[in-house]
């Protein structure tokens, strides 16, 4: 059965656009990407001080279970050369399962929808961008973006991946 997951991607080390594209290539080994948002420079929210994020949201299709597409994302993050050393440190790449159609999973290893997606604009603009109705527990993403604002969140690029699905 395929579902509907939304993973969210982000870098504030490196060649940050060239690991968001390198990560949305490889989203299509763990299923076939829909739609990307557009890419947003964002500030940091939480932990130590560190630079600014570019941050996107990816649609993707695919057949794993929640605890198989997580496992995937962190080994795309392993290859990008991430290393989680710090909470909310400075990171090479970020991917982070956001909602999975509409199933709720509360376990030690995975938390879906994402506990603190709903309150974090740097995920709620451009998840709302490419999903508005995604469930994120208290309500949808359109609905609770215009709560969170979109502080510190700024447009970089509106077609910043190429070939393959575009926002909306």
């Amino acid at each position: 059965m395929t579902e509907q997951a939304a993973v969210g991607l982000g870098s504030n080390l490196g060649d940050r656009e060239r690991q968001l594209r390198a990560a949305v290539s490889n989203l299509e080994e763990l299923g076939q990407v829909m739609r990307v948002s557009s890419l947003y420079e964002t500030t940091p929210v939480g932990g130590p001080e560190q630079g600014t994020y570019l941050n996107a949201v990816v649609v993707l299709e695919t057949d794993l279970d929640p605890w198989l597409l997580l496992h995937g994302l962190h080994e795309i993050e392993a290859v990008a050369g991430r290393v989680r050393e710090v909470r909310w440190g400075p990171r090479t790449l970020d991917l982070d399962l956001l909602v999975y159609d509409q199933i709720t999973v509360r376990t030690a290893e995975l938390t879906v929808p994402h506990p603190r997606a709903h309150e974090r604009a740097f995920v709620l603009v451009p998840l709302t961008e490419v999903w508005p109705d995604a469930p994120l527990g208290p309500g949808t993403a359109s609905e609770l973006a215009g709560a969170a604002g979109g502080q510190g969140v700024a447009v970089v690029a509106r077609k910043w991946v190429t070939g393959g699905p575009r926002s909306g």
